[in-house]
């Protein structure tokens, strides 16, 4: 009995140093151009929608939307590094440029709107960074002057 408790506490302790590597998400549908998405109203619009439940889906737009409440919950974590990007890029323009479909999409997958707080965080914090880079280049720029 003793030996069975030890196996348990072992595997536990396995799992939670990443002993186990954790399993991603299918990597089928990584190279969809994302640039090209959002480049175009109608694809972008045809993905929102599916996501909605409110249009058809794409083999890789019910993949998406089978692991989208996953992937926000768990911030990505079985998501491959090419993916982890691709969702933050997407999620960037949908929030920058498509704010009533952001809006839409964040009452379904991501209702206490923590992923949004996080990157605009994220966004000026790096505002901060450029102004003060570029306020020191400015500096730089007028003890070179004189």
């Amino acid at each position: 009995m003793k030996l069975v408790i030890l196996n348990l506490v072992i595997l536990v302790l396995l799992y939670r140093s990443e002993g186990f590597p954790t399993p991603t998400y299918t990597t089928k549908y990584d190279d969809v151009n994302l640039d090209e998405v959002l480049a175009s109203e109608r694809l972008l619009t045809g993905y929102v929608n599916c996501l909605l439940d409110m249009g058809p889906c794409t083999p890789d737009g019910k993949e998406l939307k089978k692991n989208l409440p996953d992937a926000i919950a768990n911030d990505c974590m079985s998501c491959t590094a090419r993916q982890r990007e691709g969702a933050d890029k997407v999620m960037h323009y949908l929030i920058d440029n498509r704010s009533a479909d952001w809006d839409r999409l964040e009452r379904k997958y991501d209702s206490d709107g923590s992923y949004k707080n996080k990157y605009l965080e994220s966004k000026l914090k790096r505002s901060r960074v450029e102004e003060k880079v570029q306020s020191q280049e400015s500096i730089i720029e007028t003890e070179n002057d004189e």
